[in-house]
């Protein structure tokens, strides 16, 4: 099951980034937030700033993952500075 395969890269990827929230939910049993943030595969990776999704995507592709939040947290202190 790639979404449980993913959990220590998730895990690892939030000790490097002590500043950002990482939460991971069960959709089996919060179906309701599968359907607000449209969740139709897993795993499926959302990036929210103020409550608002700014990016998602869908699929065990840890390369890909690193790099969207990398870039989501570089913009974030961008902004902040």
């Amino acid at each position: 099951m790639p979404s449980v395969a993913m959990n220590p890269f998730v895990r690892e990827l939030a000790s490097a980034n002590p500043d950002v929230l990482f939460l991971t939910v069960d959709v089996d049993d919060v179906k309701e937030v599968a359907t607000r943030m449209e969740v139709k595969a897993m795993p499926t990776f959302l990036l929210l700033k103020d409550k608002t999704p700014v990016d998602k995507l869908v699929g065990a592709n840890p390369e890909e993952i690193r790099k969207r939040i990398d870039g989501f947290v570089q913009s974030f202190r961008t902004s902040v500075a």
